[in-house]
């Protein structure tokens, strides 16, 4: 399929910017069906803007409580501790992963 570059108008700040053929091939062997709608400085904020949030849904990371299992500390995870499984505090797990390794 023949692609020539085209011209798009940035939804966030009105500049125009080329969406070149090779660009477009790229798009295509992805999948992507659809144009960008942003130029990519405004692509490029968007997307730090999305990484300081902490996320697309720029909502924080529900933590639970826990206490590790090596050192008997209090800790918070980033997901619910079911019984059967031990947890670590940061630096026990840290410990625990590197001595598994060898």
């Amino acid at each position: 399929m023949g692609y020539t570059d085209k011209q798009i108008e940035c939804k966030e700040c009105g500049a125009k910017f080329a969406f070149t053929a090779s660009e477009q091939e790229f798009y295509a062997s992805k999948g992507y069906t659809n144009d960008p709608k942003r130029c990519p400085t405004c692509r490029q904020a968007r997307k730090s803007q999305r990484h300081t949030e902490g996320g697309y849904s720029g909502s924080t990371r529900q933590m639970f409580p826990a206490v590790c299992a090596q050192c008997g500390k209090d800790t918070q995870v980033p997901f619910e501790p079911r019984s059967e499984r031990p947890v670590y505090c940061s630096d026990c797990y840290t410990k625990v992963r590197q001595s598994n390794r060898f």
